[in-house]
């Protein structure tokens, strides 16, 4: 059995996932997401769609990019 990396949960049914920033090991996608997902530039919430990209941040939805001044 391997341990998750963000919650150390000891589990039998882990996966591994490999990015730019290492690999990790999980036992479920809501730790994954917890580790790998960007933050929202003006809220700090996990952004696990596409997300709206603005002066090279990241914005979880237009409302945000708005506040934080990314208006295309």
């Amino acid at each position: 059995m391997a341990r998750c990396d963000v919650c150390g949960n000891d589990y039998e049914h882990t996966f591994t996932v490999q990015s730019a920033q290492g690999d990790g090991v999980f036992d479920s996608f809501e730790c994954a997401i917890h580790a790998l997902a960007p933050r929202c530039a003006h809220c700090s919430c996990a952004v696990i769609g596409h997300g709206v990209g603005r002066g090279g941040k990241v914005y979880c939805c237009e409302h945000c990019a708005g506040h934080a001044g990314g208006h295309a």
